[in-house]
């Protein structure tokens, strides 16, 4: 079963629209969806916001519905003017970009301790644009988040639970494939008046883009 797992029931809401036979569950204070999906049974846990909500949740995916594979998505903020708002973007590597051991262990800033490099791959599958996640549990319009985000890491898209649904996934052997809608864009006003305008439209868009992102996914597996 392709299990997604994503932070908040406004993006859920987006897959399980998609989704007939619909039913629900709870499990350790989260809400678990399964339902048939472009003719298949998949599941969606809803994490909850930020990096341990959303590995909890991952690991839930993996060992509760006992998920074949891990679709993580929803919204995210871009990071370059570019970029434009309700466009959904593949995800090629995810980083946590506020994991910090460099005074331990000399590894660059978001280097996990059992890593040797700070971007884990992810699993591809449709003809999305492809790009680099940076993950930290800091919705802000910090200029020195944004600075370091661009000049040190490469990114181009920033959220709070990606990398930690890709840890996990690593860790657990779980191919897990990530697809964001982008809510804002830096550069285009404070942060959070741009989510609170365009919410909607990303949820629409991204509802409408769930049955290809399932297709691709489960074509990429076979």
């Amino acid at each position: 079963m392709i299990c997604f797992v994503i932070a908040m029931e406004s993006e859920a809401a987006s897959v399980t629209a998609n989704m007939r036979g619909v039913r629900s569950a709870e499990k350790y204070g989260r809400k678990i969806y399964f339902g048939s999906l472009c003719g298949e049974e998949a599941a969606v846990v809803v994490s909850g916001v930020g990096k341990t909500n959303a590995a909890a949740g991952t690991q839930l995916a993996i060992s509760e519905p006992g998920a074949e594979a891990v679709i993580n998505a929803g919204f995210a903020g871009a990071l370059h003017a570019g970029m434009h708002t309700g466009a959904t973007y593949a995800v090629s590597h995810a980083a946590q970009y506020d994991f910090d051991l460099r005074q331990v262990n000399g590894t660059p800033l978001g280097t996990l301790n059992e890593y040797a490099d700070r971007w884990l791959p992810l699993a591809r599958a449709g003809d999305y644009p492809f790009k680099r996640l940076a993950t930290g549990d800091r919705f802000s319009d910090s200029r020195a988040d944004h600075e370091t985000l661009i000049s040190d890491f490469g990114a181009d898209i920033r959220d709070m639970e990606g990398g930690a649904v890709a840890h996990v996934c690593a860790r657990a052997g779980v191919p897990c494939f990530s697809f964001k809608t982008i809510s804002d864009v830096a550069g285009s006003g404070v942060t959070t008046e741009q989510f609170s305008n365009n919410v909607k439209l990303c949820a629409e868009n991204l509802e409408r883009e769930i049955p290809a992102i399932f297709a691709a996914v489960r074509g990429a597996l076979r």
